[in-house]
This record gives C-alpha cells, sequence and structure tokens, in this order.
C-alpha cells in the first residue's frame, strides 16, 4: 500500500519530481484505501442550497470576432516578456461560424448562451445589407452585415444557445443633443426576427465604468448613463418585451461601478457583471503560473460576487445575478490560460459561483486568444473545454451543501447528478501541488479524473487516458471508473468529479 507523502519526500526535488507526480496521480485512482479519511461525504442527507438556470455555463463569442477586425494576439512560441508586450493586438479574419468543428463542440455544451458582445461591440454599426461599406460611418469603428449576423443566429440555433448581446452606443448613434438613439438598435432586433434569430437577453453597453475605452462620448458620466439606460429600457420594453434586460455589466468594484448599478437597477430584470482576477502580460501583469493554483487566486472570484450581491441586495432586491463576462486574466488570457493550469480556476469558479446562487457563468471566449476554451486556428479543445464537458455532463442545476467548509488546497461542490433522479455529482478540486487527500465516501461511484504530468503543456488526462478528439471529430465517451465505497485517495494537482448514483437524496428526486 502506498502511503501518504510528506512534504520533504522527494516531490521537491526536480530529479524526481516527474516519476513522483505520476505516482500520485497513480495513487489518486487506487480508488479506496485503510487510512483513515480526513473527511466524510454524506450524499443522501446533503441538504439544498440553491439552483442555477439550465443555461449556467455559457460563452463569449466577441463581436470584434463575428467582424473581424483586432483582437488580443494570441502568444507566440519564444515566451520573452518581448514577445507578451510589443504588439497586444492582431488582425484577424471573421470567425468562420460555420466550421463544423467548431459548431459540433459548441453544441456538445448545450444549453447555454451565447454572448456576442464585448467592447468592440459598442462601437459597431450594423449594415442591414449583404455587403459592408468601404469603411465604417462617422462614429462607428466596425461594421456588421446580414450575412455575418445571420451566421451568429444560425449557429445560435444549431449549439441550442440562445443569444445574449449589446448594442452599439458610440458617436454615431446620437442625436444632436448627444442623447443615445435606437436605430441601430432596431435594425438589429428587426433583421433578427425576419431570419428567425433568438435574443434572449441584452446589455445596454459593454463595461459603462470604462466608457473611454469602450468607445462612449468624451466626457460620458453616470448622469449620461443613467439617462441613456433609461432611454433603452424603455425602447426595449416596447420593442422587444420578450428580451431580458440585463444590466449594468461593469467590470470594477469601485465607486463608479457602484455609481453605474444605482443608475441602472430600476430597469434591470438580472444583474450582470464581469469578473477578471488581474490583467494578462499583455497589458503589464507580472502572475506568474505558481501563483494559479493558490487558495487566493480562486478565491477573487468570490470578491467580486461579493460586492455586486450587496449592490443587489441594497437597489435591485430578489434579481437573479448573471456573470457574463469572466476567464483566467483580462487582455486574451496568460500563457497558462490555454493549459490545465487554469482549469482549476475554471471549475472551482464554477462550483463557487453555483453555490452562491449566481444564474449564469459566460466564459470569455469560446474560440479566441489564450482563454478560449478551444484554440482560434485548430478549434480543437483545450482543458478548460474538457473540463466544461465533464460539469455539462455530470452536474445537475440543483446545488447540494457538500457540508464540507472551504480548506487551504481542497475544495468539494456536490450537485444534484444530472439525469440520473436521487443521485449526486462531485466535484473535488484538489490545488494543492504536492499533499494528497483522502475522503470517506459511504458509497459506490462513477470517478472521473483530470490530471496532468505537466500541468502547463496543453495536455490533459482523464483517468489516465490523454483527451482528444476521434475521427471525423469524434468526442471520446468520457467514461467513469467504477470505484467501491470506502476511502478514496485524492492526488495532488488533480480534478475528479464522482457521480453516485445511488445516493438516495430525496432534493434530487
Amino acid at each position: 500500500m502506498l502511503r501518504r507523502p510528506a512534504r520533504d519526500h522527494g516531490c521537491t526535488d526536480p530529479l524526481r519530481r516527474f516519476a513522483c507526480v505520476v505516482a500520485l496521480i497513480l495513487v489518486g485512482f487506487v480508488g479506496t484505501t485503510a487510512r483513515a479519511a480526513e473527511l466524510s461525504l454524506d450524499v443522501s442527507n446533503m441538504p439544498r442550497i440553491a439552483a442555477v438556470d439550465p443555461r449556467f455555463q455559457s460563452y463569449n463569442i466577441e463581436m470584434v470576432e463575428v467582424t473581424g477586425g483586432r483582437f488580443w494576439r494570441p502568444y507566440g512560441a519564444t515566451g520573452t516578456q518581448v514577445d507578451a508586450k510589443a504588439d497586444r493586438f492582431a488582425e484577424r479574419s471573421p470567425i468562420d461560424l460555420r466550421d463544423a468543428r467548431l459548431r459540433k463542440l459548441a453544441a456538445a455544451l448545450s444549453p447555454a448562451y451565447l454572448r456576442i458582445s464585448g467592447t468592440w461591440a459598442n462601437s459597431t454599426f450594423f449594415a442591414d445589407s449583404d455587403t459592408p461599406p468601404s469603411a465604417p460611418p462617422a462614429g462607428f469603428k466596425g461594421v456588421l452585415t446580414r450575412p455575418q449576423w445571420q451566421d451568429v443566429v444560425d449557429f445560435s440555433g444549431g449549439a441550442d444557445a440562445p443569444i445574449v448581446t449589446s448594442f452599439a452606443i458610440s458617436a454615431g448613434t446620437r442625436d444632436a443633443n448627444g442623447h443615445w438613439t435606437p436605430e441601430q438598435a432596431q435594425r438589429l432586433l428587426a433583421f433578427t426576427r425576419s431570419i428567425g434569430g433568438h435574443i434572449a437577453a441584452a446589455e445596454f453597453m459593454n463595461e459603462p465604468d470604462l466608457p473611454a475605452i469602450g468607445g462612449a462620448p468624451e466626457g460620458y458620466d453616470v448622469a449620461a448613463y443613467g439617462r441613456d439606460f433609461a432611454a433603452f429600457r424603455n425602447f426595449m420594453k416596447q420593442a422587444a418585451p420578450d428580451v431580458m434586460v440585463l444590466g449594468p455589466g461593469t467590470v470594477g468594484t469601485g465607486d463608479d461601478a457602484a455609481a453605474l448599478f444605482a443608475a441602472t437597477a430600476p430597469g434591470i430584470e438580472a444583474v450582470s457583471y464581469h469578473h477578471y482576477g488581474a490583467l494578462s502580460a499583455r497589458c503589464g501583469s507580472d502572475r506568474t503560473p505558481e501563483a494559479a493554483l493558490s487558495d487566493d487566486w480562486l478565491a477573487r472570484t468570490d470578491d467580486t460576487l461579493t460586492f455586486h450581491r450587496a449592490l443587489r441586495d441594497r437597489f435591485a432586491p430578489g434579481r437573479p445575478i448573471w456573470l457574463t463576462e469572466t476567464a483566467e486574466t483580462a487582455c486574451g488570457g496568460n500563457r497558462w490560460a490555454a493549459t490545465f493550469i487554469d482549469t482549476f480556476r475554471y471549475l472551482d469558479q464554477l462550483g463557487r459561483l453555483a453555490k452562491a446562487g449566481v444564474q449564469v457563468v459566460m466564459h470569455n471566449t469560446l474560440a479566441a486568444s489564450d482563454y478560449g476554451l478551444l484554440d482560434e486556428r485548430s478549434h480543437l479543445p483545450r482543458p478548460n473545454y474538457w473540463g466544461a464537458l465533464l460539469w455539462r455532463r455530470l452536474m445537475g442545476t440543483t446545488v447540494l451543501d457538500a457540508g464540507i467548509a472551504p480548506r487551504p488546497g481542497l475544495h468539494i461542490y456536490a450537485h444534484c447528478a444530472r439525469d440520473s433522479p436521487g443521485g449526486v455529482a462531485l466535484l473535488i478540486i484538489n490545488n494543492d501541488r504536492e499533499q494528497p487527500h483522502d475522503l470517506a465516501l459511504p458509497a459506490a461511484s462513477q470517478r472521473y479524473t483530470l490530471a496532468s504530468e505537466n500541468l502547463a503543456d496543453g495536455s490533459v488526462q482523464l483517468n489516465r487516458t490523454t483527451l482528444a478528439l476521434g475521427p471525423a471529430d469524434q468526442l471520446p465517451a468520457l467514461t467513469g471508473e467504477a470505484t467501491a465505497a470506502g476511502t478514496i485517495m485524492v492526488a495532488p494537482a488533480t480534478i475528479s468529479f464522482l457521480t453516485v448514483a445511488t445516493a438516495g437524496n430525496a432534493n434530487c428526486r
């Protein structure tokens, strides 16, 4: 029987690290052991504490991806600091939303919401024609054509992902007094209806607390935003009463964000906000991958939610909360956003926010720059995609209290199992790079453990098998391993889902 290694057992020795990590990963699959467990999981009696939207796990495709334009440049292969900062942006052609692989992989995450927005959407002109003008009209920076939006609508339908969007608010949308006018929004809504599309929800603009970056008129302030938002809401209630109005869609947690929230609150049907734990290296951050598994890093999403939930409770009590944009870091993500290192953040964030009652979490992006779930060139899955797919297949919408308080290096979340009456699904994240954990589970389960021999190489294994698409882009089976009741070893730096079909939890019937 393998014993738990002490922290000085040799895993920190570079010459032994590979062998030690492999051994610990294998230990994680032993299943049950004879050691006393640190914690016990009583799956049959876990109480219900929340429920999330069936489209809880969703994603963004940025407007600039649809139209083409300058977006965050993926990092090159050199790894130098100059490479990270020399040119933040790269010109890109419009994303091919007809691509069979992209559509297939997006559909596998359904049901979801598809958010088409982002900073560039604030100043994108809807041409309402098949052919774009030779240049954007005055007061706009980009152009969206009918065929491009048709592709969005078709993609949305094929992926079972209703559209969430925002509208242009730049100088080209304004009257002689500088007030926002709904002409552009009206045209986009009318065309969407004419081709059978469905917009489920809309924000007025993207990130109003960054007005200068977002293309708003010079000097745009809270008063101007409040006036424009009121006009937007009145327009939406008349022109598209079936579209949920979200707001304010801010990214900060300062006084400006609070003031914008107060100005928006009377007209919203759900609170929307954005969260990035930091900026990426492109925008000057010096965060390292060594910190990416720390408890402090994982907990940053709590701080942002706490800020917005307090505002919700004060100004819009009872409104549901949606996180409409989030990723590893802003500005396209760091290099490790495309590796298994970030899957700890991705899945832990879903677990935390579901437990807190957040209804929808929209990852940025589906397939652009380093934080995309899919590689933007090949559309092949990255580790976060495999984590997202396991969440979609295993975790239901009823959230349970696992009965275990958060502790350093170990995070446990529980939901009713998807499509398994009475069953419970567990998400167990060991973000400690060295220390295993032993948990008592008094019921047989199916175990799905994600691990990597090299956290930063972009690959990930499920139950010791590297995940990859098969012929004709066939998704792998993602089958679990039968695990008997008893004490389960959770290896360092691994993520495990366990489904207990025989839990008999009355909250899950």
